[in-house]
């Protein structure tokens, strides 16, 4: 169900658009994102999208790539009517044959040879018709780019030239004679195509007429005086924060735009990093003006923890009690509404969804299964029913670097809009096997050693998330020439851009046993630390 401020708020309603029509492409995102660099507003559909439900025109249309084979009998295909938009179509990899596959079935078949990986193609011009050269202008006679097909066009469409080829690939590129259609058999999206980028910035500028317009000082405004409109003079509003970038940023727009009446609630849930509530109150309360409640719910989680050890569990334990007194303080502060003068009922709830996690729900998937996204801070249905509060999601048609500038553009202090991610569950989910007060308290120590170090180092930022772990099994050590048996530390750090897949950072050597040294000397229960080297996939960036 699309939230208040989606409906009201929707950036194509001030922004020109370009539709990305997905066909399950694991880079879809990126075209996505190559064009917002433009600062040109892009959204993103599934491909099975008919014409009839959208609520906007689009100024250019892009098919994405995808795993099936366009002749398949459950090969998806886009609703005809969207060639009778009369916008631009850009077709890229399977995007490209269901452009061919349309004209005619037998223009695409299965390839003699796979073309996986880095190649060049041999772009050509075409006399007689200007937009059929204009996706190429600027690119030279040759590009590099990155191809990832089997399928591929064995006959060009009628109406349609050949404007790019590779030695296996006769109709690397195509475009109609008349019509501003065109296709391309590799990936412009993905970094191994250099200038890919240009390329789909030829495609929306140049070709579509998109304007360059998405400025996100431009968006902070809009999205303000829509909110305003949205809740209106009286209406109270909640939220949960983490102390995080994605709910600060939340927290200070809602300030933005309707001062106290936004209520934010944090909710410590004893397994937050050292000192970490101290911090949020001190961050959003004093130095940004937020209305905040802090809510000591340690004991109450740490409690209904014990004895558990199955990480599936703690998460359902932590989200349960989380909601229960995410609920209370909700009646609570309704309650107080109804007692002050002038004041309005509480009738909406925000939450820091991110276009990522909108992705996951609307990405096409060849399954059916769709991936619904979850928000930690989410509230249950019996309150979103039971209360009839609706949903405010500022963010949602967002990604986290458009998050951070958007945080420095609202005043948000550098430190906080570079903070690595931190999991709801917390350190929870940092300890494998069950957690304890004991157990907390030494994480707590080792991470706050560990992110000081890597701060002190210079190379925070370098990162997408470091934190430690603890490893419940234990280790011989010796320490004053005695035997002690402690606990294990395990130090993670990774780099990643989106965070579906990640790499280890490289440490240098030498910092890594410093930090290891004073983890051992300071932190009373550990006898060792550890670097876990291990990749996403096959490994995840949590523990557990």
């Amino acid at each position: 169900m699309a939230s208040a401020i989606e409906e009201a708020a929707a950036p194509h309603k001030t922004f020109d658009t370009i539709l990305l029509l997905d066909f399950g492409s694991q880079t879809s995102h990126l075209i996505l994102r190559c064009l917002r660099a433009h600062n040109v507003y892009t959204e993103m559909l599934p491909c099975t999208t008919k014409l009839d439900t959208l609520t906007f025109k689009p100024k250019g249309v892009i098919f994405s790539g995808g795993p099936a084979s366009v002749y398949d009998a459950r090969a998806p295909h886009v609703d005809p009517a969207i060639y009778d938009l009369g916008v631009p179509i850009l077709g890229i990899c399977y995007g490209c044959q269901e452009i061919a596959w349309r004209a005619s079935t037998d223009n695409v078949a299965r390839g003699e040879a796979r073309e996986y990986g880095h190649t060049d193609v041999t772009i050509k011009k075409v006399e007689g018709a200007e937009h059929v050269n204009q996706l190429f202008q600027g690119l030279g006679e040759e590009m590099h780019v990155y191809m990832s097909h089997f399928d591929k066009l064995v006959k060009l469409p009628e109406n349609f030239v050949t404007i790019a080829s590779t030695d296996n690939t006769e109709f690397a590129g195509i475009a109609h004679k008349t019509k501003k259609i065109y296709g391309i058999q590799f990936h412009p999206e993905v970094s191994h195509t250099p200038r890919g980028t240009e390329l789909l910035k030829n495609f929306a500028v140049d070709i579509c007429g998109a304007r360059q317009h998405w400025v996100m000082a431009d968006f902070i405004q809009q999205t303000i005086s829509d909110i305003r409109k949205i809740v209106g003079e009286k209406a109270q509003v909640i939220g949960a924060v983490s102390g995080g970038v994605d709910s600060t940023v939340v927290a200070k727009l809602m300030t933005e735009a309707i001062g106290d009446r936004f209520h934010a609630v944090h909710i410590d849930n004893g397994v937050m990093r050292l000192n970490e509530s101290q911090e949020v109150q001190q961050l959003l309360k004093q130095h940004l003006g937020i209305n905040l409640t802090v809510i000591d719910g340690s004991k109450v989680f740490l409690d209904g923890l014990k004895g558990v050890t199955e990480p599936e569990k703690k998460r359902k334990i932590i989200g349960g009690l989380f909601i229960d007194l995410f609920e209370e303080e909700a009646l609570r502060i309704e309650k107080a509404a109804e007692n002050t003068p002038n004041a309005g009922k509480v009738e909406f709830f925000v939450q820091g969804t991110l276009y990522p996690d909108v992705i996951e729900s609307l990405s096409f998937n060849l399954s059916d299964t769709i991936k619904t996204h979850h928000n930690v801070g989410g509230l249950p249905a019996r309150m979103m029913n039971g209360q009839g509060l609706k949903l405010i999601e500022p963010l949602r048609m967002l990604f986290k670097d458009e998050v951070r500038a958007f945080g420095r553009q609202l005043g948000i202090e550098e430190g906080l809009v570079m903070r690595h991610p931190f999991p709801g569950p917390g350190i929870a989910i940092r300890i494998i096997g069950e957690v304890t007060e004991e157990r907390v308290n030494i994480v707590r120590k080792a991470d706050h050693i560990f992110i000081s170090m890597i701060k002190e180092a210079g190379i925070y930022d370098e990162m997408a998330q470091a934190y430690a772990g603890l490893d419940s099994n234990r280790a011989v050590g010796v320490m004053g020439d005695a035997r002690v048996y402690g606990y294990i530390i395990i130090l993670r750090a990774v780099c990643s851009v989106n965070f579906m897949t990640a790499e280890p950072y490289e440490f240098d050597f030498k910092l890594l046993t410093k930090i290891a040294r004073r983890i051992v000397n300071e932190v009373d229960g550990v006898s060792r630390v550890t670097y876990d080297i291990t990749s996403k996939p096959p490994g995840t960036i949590e523990l557990e």
